[in-house]
């Protein structure tokens, strides 16, 4: 039989993790272009505007939701703040401090972990469960027995057995069973942000829930901070303190989770939140709440980026990049009809309208 070690010594005791509301990461201006093959001699080189001048932040101990259809820079935003690919412009601060910069690439990559989507392709099918979970701690220094001890404690943390699955390998496990490992190896270098893409959706409705649940808890246990990426808009409902709104490689709207959710201030926020599942017959939609296929991000309208989709837009969208800007204290939204004097017909007059 395998022991458990109820609590391992970790390094930094639970309830001086997480601080005060304050941001625990900031992205300034992040841009990520992907060069796009061809072109012919002597043409100008295009690039696919995958992230185009991101800013946002995240406040410790909260967890920001990041939603928007496929390709609009969901995932690509969050390989930024992982630092698996390099921004072409940007800034990106942890706890004050430029990543990179006076907070060097290995410290901050402790301290923050990534769960991806495809649960099986995360995870070396040559280890086994425990030497997976035990292997950064490894190679940052720490004994092979504490590391060990360290994986089983986070087995059973994540409602894994060690004496029954810290032997086997990933094709052994269910995906849900193979989630649940990934999280346990994201929370075996103590980290103070745990970025989640789409870590639920591969999943069963009733296992996803157990994992959604199991989520806040280790959230709650050990203060974590999550940047949570999802289509389903009623998974992050359940698991969010504030949205974060994509579109083209864009943010749309930003806002606290009741703001996005009962008074949504962006035309595009609007239609996704319309595109939601209903169990009530009555409020199903029988039209579409959005026409067309988002533009392509080789070459992107100019102005609003949604205005070629928008049944608000009016000529003054194609002419103006909106700002993004604050329309109360929890929100602020990438919207002309929203900034005063902007001249669009809905827009307020004064900052007193």
């Amino acid at each position: 039989m395998i022991g458990i070690v109820e609590e391992p010594a970790y390094d930094l005791p639970v309830g001086e993790r997480g601080g005060p509301a304050q941001p625990l990461i900031s992205a300034r201006g992040l841009v990520k272009h992907f060069p796009v093959k061809g072109g012919g001699f002597m043409k100008p080189k295009k690039v696919v505007r995958a992230v185009d001048g991101v800013d946002f932040d995240i406040f410790k101990g909260e967890t920001l939701g990041v939603v928007g259809e496929s390709g609009c820079g969901k995932s690509t935003t969050a390989r930024l703040l992982m630092q698996l690919i390099v921004p072409d412009r940007g800034d990106i601060l942890f706890d004050g401090e430029t990543v990179g910069g006076a907070l060097p690439l290995s410290d901050y990559r402790r301290q923050v972990q990534m769960v991806f989507q495809d649960s099986y392709a995360s995870l070396n099918p040559r280890l086994t469960i425990e030497e997976s979970i035990a292997f950064a701690p490894r190679v940052h220094g720490i004994a092979a027995s504490r590391a060990i001890a360290r994986a089983h404690d986070l087995l059973h943390r994540v409602g894994l057995e060690p004496s029954r699955f810290a032997g086997r390998y990933p094709h052994e496990l269910s995906g849900g069973q193979r989630q649940r490992v990934n999280i346990a190896r994201a929370l075996a270098l103590e980290p103070r942000l745990i970025i989640l893409d789409e870590a639920v959706s591969a999943l069963d409705k009733s296992v996803e829930a157990q994992v959604l649940n199991l989520l806040l808890d280790l959230k709650r246990d050990f203060g974590l901070t999550y940047l949570f990426i999802s289509h389903d808009l009623n998974v992050v409902r359940f698991m969010c303190d504030r949205v974060m709104v994509m579109y083209l490689g864009k943010v749309a709207e930003i806002g606290s989770r009741d703001a996005i959710f009962e008074n949504t201030r962006h035309p595009y926020s609007a239609a996704l939140l319309a595109s939601m599942p209903k169990m009530d017959p009555a409020e199903r939609t029988s039209e579409p709440p959005l026409s067309g296929d988002p533009p392509n991000p080789i070459d992107p309208p100019s102005g609003c980026r949604f205005h070629t989709r928008c049944s608000f837009a009016e000529s003054i969208c194609s002419e103006n990049l909106p700002p993004l800007a604050s329309v109360s204290e929890s929100q602020s939204a990438a919207c002309l009809m929203s900034v005063p004097g902007s001249r669009h017909s809905r827009a307020p007059a004064s900052m007193e309208a």
